[in-house]
C-alpha cells in the first residue's frame, strides 16, 4: 500500500516512515510546498493531511493531485506520531 503524507513536522519524517514501514506501506512525506509536489504524488492508495501544520494551498494541491483517482483521504489536525497510528490502524490492514 503507498501512502502520502502532507503536512507534519521535519524532524518527525523519519518516524513518520518508520511506522509506516510496520504497516508494510511505503510512504513519500511532504512538509514544505515544492513547485514539483503535484507531480511527484502520484496517486497513492492513502492521503493524509495534517491540517495543523500545512498550508491551504498545499492542501489544494495534494487533493487536485488525486482528485479522479480511488485515493482515500484521511485528515488529522495533530501532527504526531499517534495521529497517524490512529489513521493508520483505520485505513489499513496490520499484516
Amino acid at each position: 500500500m503507498s501512502i502520502v503524507i502532507v503536512g507534519g513536522n521535519d524532524c518527525m519524517v523519519c518516524q513518520y516512515k518508520n511506522l509506516c514501514k510496520k504497516y508494510h506501506c511505503r510512504a513519500k512525506v511532504f512538509t514544505q510546498m515544492s513547485g514539483t509536489m503535484s507531480d511527484k504524488i502520484g496517486t497513492p492508495d492513502l492521503l493524509v493531511l495534517f491540517t495543523g501544520t500545512v498550508s491551504h494551498k498545499m492542501v489544494r494541491c495534494a487533493l487536485g493531485g488525486v482528485k479522479n483517482s480511488d485515493t482515500v483521504v484521511a485528515r488529522a489536525h495533530s501532527s504526531s506520531l499517534s495521529a497517524l497510528k490512529q489513521i493508520l490502524d483505520t485505513h489499513v490492514a496490520q499484516g
